[in-house]
């Protein structure tokens, strides 16, 4: 995973945890608004509630001489309590103010009832008064008694005037009796319902007020913890790669191109982990170009070497090259005149003589050639042709019991080269392997053609090459043979090199030794 996805992912963690917390509270503040607006309606209720019993008291408690004022003020209540439960209830609470819209119909159907009755008692009363002038003083009493104690009242009656129990007037009165204490119950009922509902109201503001309180100090430090666990994780793993990136960097400053020291499973996916696989790509690089410098700082080294080397043996060939062809040309002279009257043992020196400065010409000449190290001149060449005639002409192909194989194209391979120089190549590679195996055991050749080079593989199976001269097969003057003058392979390495090709050695004690050409098909 990517560090921007990383970082990103802990932002939406850490937003997604605040928006649900403002989600929540958004939805609770709802919900508390709507309980409060409930509440001001139970308060509301309840008030009014209240005040409808006080005027109810003072109705029943003062009449009847301040019973309209207090039967109007009823009646503005009850009215007023009609258009606030009438009203829409907040959101929720649709089936919950049903129950007290019922009293309070039933309260104003039952004062309703007691102020008609009231108005029949007093018609009646009054006709009684008139019937009886004698008790005209008792009669404002009387009407006074039907407000606050009509049963009372109808037994002052009953005992004053001798009524019947089937009297109306007393009857009337037993039934005011009964409809003032049903309402005075109903306002009771009214009055605790209001009260019900204003507690309960209360009881889910406070609890919604807790439940608020409760998810800022729950969700808030859970998002601090969360934030500052991811940021500390983050920042934890990108400094410690960074680390350890740091410490292969400082490494490298030194020279010492060593690969990320840690698991490829803890370098992770994100960018941090690309710059450190990038980076120990790079070390990898560094160390194949180190060997790559390496490899040509030998090979300048050899060149150098060769070249002082080359200057040095073609002043000495210069100076040996002429008394050699004298004693040469002298000593076949003496043995052409001594003839037959010579002694063996004089024909004997004679013949040591011409085979020692032979071979003395045949070093003077190696030196000439490695000296003179002229350029290639290079036309197209057909490289099968060419190895099998150099094979014919090097000391190999004069033994019979060296097998010679080669694997190329029938078709032939052609290449810019200098056949001369080439063949002087491949007439030497073959010389030594027959040299190595004695005359006797198989040289392989293997040719492998390119669209833009050609690699050649000259192998034997002789006793091979130890493992420490293979640094200086290529160095003049260098050789493993009691007769070599060390300079074949130089010479070989050499034209190789004009060519701009590349020639490497590969040897097993016991096994044999494979030597790999590398050659552009175009100089």
């Amino acid at each position: 995973m990517s560090l921007k996805k990383k970082i990103a992912i802990s932002f939406f963690i850490s937003a997604g945890i605040i928006a649900l917390l403002a989600v929540f509270e958004y939805v609770n503040f709802n919900v508390i608004k709507n309980e409060i607006r409930f509440l001001e309606l139970t308060d509301t209720v309840r008030s009014k509630s209240l005040q409808l019993r006080r005027h109810e008291k003072n109705y029943f408690l003062y009449s009847p001489a301040k019973s309209r004022e207090e039967s109007e003020a009823i009646h503005r209540y009850l009215d007023e309590l009609d258009s606030i439960l009438a009203a829409p209830a907040p959101l929720g609470r649709n089936g919950v103010l049903p129950e007290l819209q019922w009293l309070v119909r039933d309260y104003r159907w039952g004062f309703d009832a007691i102020e008609v009755l009231l108005k029949t008692l007093n018609r009646e009363l009054r006709g009684l008064r008139q019937m009886r002038t004698e008790y005209a003083e008792f009669f404002p009493l009387v009407e006074s008694a039907f407000y606050e104690r009509p049963r009372q009242a109808a037994q002052f009656l009953r005992d004053l005037f001798k009524l019947p129990p089937s009297h109306s007037l007393l009857r009337g009165l037993e039934k005011l009796d009964e409809e003032i204490a049903a309402l005075r119950k109903n306002g009771e009922g009214i009055i605790n319902v209001s009260k019900e509902l204003d507690r309960q109201a209360r009881d889910k503001v406070e609890r919604g007020i807790s439940i608020s309180q409760a998810a800022i100090i729950i969700v808030v430090p859970l998002f601090l913890a969360t934030g500052v666990v991811m940021l500390f994780l983050i920042t934890r793993n990108i400094v410690n790669r960074l680390n350890l990136l740091s410490d292969v960097v400082e490494k490298t400053g030194k020279g010492n191109f060593a690969h990320v020291d840690a698991p490829e499973m803890k370098w992770g996916t994100d960018e941090v982990g690309t710059l450190i696989r990038k980076f120990d790509h790079m070390e990898g690089l560094l160390v194949d170009r180190q060997a790559e410098l390496e490899k040509k700082n030998q090979e300048l080294v050899q060149v150098k070497k060769l070249a002082a080397i080359g200057t040095l043996a073609a002043g000495v060939a210069h100076e040996l090259n002429n008394p050699l062809n004298n004693i040469y040309l002298s000593t076949q002279v003496l043995t052409r005149e001594l003839g037959n009257a010579a002694s063996p043992a004089v024909r004997e020196v004679a013949d040591d003589i011409l085979g020692q400065t032979k071979r003395v010409k045949k070093i003077v000449a190696d030196l000439l050639e490695f000296a003179r190290g002229r350029e290639p001149r290079s036309r197209e060449v057909e490289l099968n042709s060419l190895i099998t005639a150099a094979y014919a002409r090097s000391s190999a192909g004069e033994q019979s019991a060296v097998r010679f194989l080669v694997d190329a194209d029938p078709a032939g391979v052609l290449l810019q080269a200098d056949p001369e120089q080439m063949e002087q190549v491949f007439i030497n590679l073959f010389t030594n392997a027959q040299d190595a195996m004695e005359g006797s055991g198989t040289i392989s050749v293997q040719v492998i053609a390119l669209d833009e080079a050609v690699t050649v593989r000259v192998a034997d199976n002789g006793p091979g090459i130890p493992r420490s001269g293979l640094d200086k097969v290529f160095e003049p003057f260098y050789t493993t043979k009691d007769k070599g003058t060390g300079l074949g392979l130089a010479i070989v390495f050499n034209i190789i090199k004009k060519h701009y090709g590349e020639i490497t050695v590969e040897s097993e004690e016991g096994q044999g030794t494979a030597f790999t050409i590398r050659l552009p098909r175009k100089i």
